[in-house]
């Protein structure tokens, strides 16, 4: 065999050698596992039955309306509470007025039936509109142990409208409207440890 021949068969095993060397380096045991995870948001789904909880006219002072109506939880998630939010538009007939009919249309009793509550004795519109969300859930919609809505739940509420006879000339009402909108806002309950 001649040098050259001798040295090239040299560097190959040489590098054979290494090779093996470096190939054992990497051989050991292992094992592959996959988690496959997943987080799903919950739903908050508060719903009011029927939507529409009062609609009538012909309305003449002293005229008063009973209605009922259900707040029904048909999210995933409990409601801690649900806010209430009045706001109403007059359109007038045309007359010159110079009140707010808000201010003559009274809710005498709110009354949840599923908690105990502190019905109201009487409040305008207007008064209704002018507090605070929080004060009206707090004071008329439940509170404490019993407020909020667990999911699949739902309260029966009852309330009771009167277009007020004040003994005085009312006439500037005729043919006027109030458009009455009710905003229920549900409030999530306080995160938890999962």
């Amino acid at each position: 065999m001649d040098l050259k021949k001798k040295l090239a068969m040299g560097i190959v095993t040489g590098a054979m050698a290494v090779s093996l060397i470096g190939g054992g380096t990497y051989a050991y045991f292992n094992d592959v596992e996959t988690s496959n995870n997943t987080f799903a948001a919950g739903t908050l789904d508060l719903a009011v039955s029927p939507t529409t909880i009062i609609d009538v006219d012909n309305l003449k002072p002293g005229d008063t309306m009973v209605r009922t109506f259900n707040l029904e939880n048909n999210g995933s998630l409990d409601i801690a509470e649900v806010l209430l939010s009045t706001d109403y538009s007059v359109k007038n007939s045309g007359v010159r007025n110079t009140e707010d009919l808000g201010k003559h249309i009274r809710v005498n009793i709110m009354y949840n039936a599923d908690k105990p509550n502190d019905p109201i004795n009487w409040i305008t519109l207007y008064d209704l509109k002018n507090m605070t969300p929080k004060l009206v859930a707090d004071k008329y919609l439940g509170r404490g142990e019993n407020s909020g809505l667990t999911s699949g739940d739902s309260d029966k509420l009852r309330v009771k409208f009167e277009f007020v006879d004040n003994g005085e000339d009312q006439n500037q009402f005729q043919g006027d409207s109030v458009k009455l909108t009710w905003t229920f806002d549900a409030q999530q309950t306080a995160g938890e440890e999962k």
